[in-house]
């Protein structure tokens, strides 16, 4: 049977995505991965190397492994600047046929910000314009969801609190390819306190009720250096940093998070990425 959630990484996939990024999973003991199809700060869209993508998708296939793609982080569709938006369609439809092409179930994309001092309703509506016709395009059986992450609320962010899902899914008219990717690390940073009592489930509970259920399809599991609101992205091994080990399990046993799997985006190289998942697995089983 399968485990409730898989745990898994972002893995490295320089030498190949199959020859390498696998080999690494395996060497974590991870049950689900997430890749870079390109390179993330940057808006090159490379082919990718077909056998690679086939040895992927069926390795992949073959061991329940499911399997994310993480979109560059230039990618901004609430930017004044035309050119960044121009490049962040085209970086984002890459990431979206690529994911089909090696058997990925989603993309997660960073939610943006609204740049040039534009007010956010006019950000938003950027957005709507030019992120439908790329989820429309989406027509396939084995396409994969765009997954919506939300930042740690630094600058002008588009959306950072779980009350901001509600008019940014509104600019995507809620599409049903839509789902949402929860950092821990984000959340926390961005001022929702998984640390105090009941924290965890106050905030799946309100991400229920904006965003509706079925639409949270992936954790980033991450601890934090920075304090709950500090809006620092600043990633820690599980348990070391300011949110600990608790919130994770209170997590794992709402019932918002069934079956979603958790990738670890931690420092520490392979041992310390191995005793992240390793812990992970053991607050999910114990």
């Amino acid at each position: 049977m399968p485990v409730r959630n898989p745990v898994g990484a972002h893995v490295p996939v320089a030498g190949g995505l199959a020859a390498k990024g696998l080999a690494y999973a395996a060497r974590l003991g991870a049950e689900a991965v997430q890749v870079f199809v390109a390179n993330p700060r940057g808006w090159a869209t490379p082919p990718g190397d077909p056998r690679q993508d086939e040895l992927f998708r069926a390795a992949c296939a073959e061991r329940d492994l499911p399997a994310y793609v993480h979109a560059p982080y230039l990618i901004n569709f609430g930017s004044h600047t035309e050119a960044t938006v121009d490049l962040s369609v085209l970086s984002l439809r890459h990431s979206l046929r690529r994911a089909r092409a090696i058997g990925a179930l989603g993309v997660v994309v960073h939610t943006g910000s609204a740049t040039g001092g534009r007010a956010r309703e006019v950000a938003l509506a950027q957005l709507g314009e030019r992120v439908r016709p790329l989820l429309d395009e989406l027509t396939h059986d084995d396409d994969p969801l765009l997954l919506l992450e939300s930042t740690a609320g630094q600058g002008f962010s588009l959306c950072s609190l779980a009350e901001e899902l509600g008019p940014y899914l509104a600019a995507l008219d809620g599409h049903p390819r839509v789902g949402l990717c929860l950092d821990t690390c984000h959340v926390y940073a961005a001022g929702h306190d998984l640390v105090a009592p009941g924290g965890a489930a106050r905030l799946l509970d309100e991400i229920e009720a904006v965003a509706g259920p079925g639409r949270l399809r992936l954790i980033h599991a991450n601890d934090s250096t920075a304090g709950c609101g500090s809006h620092l992205d600043r990633h820690a091994n599980i348990g070391v940093g300011r949110i600990g080990p608790d919130p994770f399990g209170a997590l794992l046993r709402h019932p918002a998070t069934a079956n979603v799997p958790l990738v670890i985006e931690t420092p520490g190289g392979p041992e310390g990425q191995a005793a992240d998942v390793k812990l992970l697995k053991e607050l999910r089983d114990g």
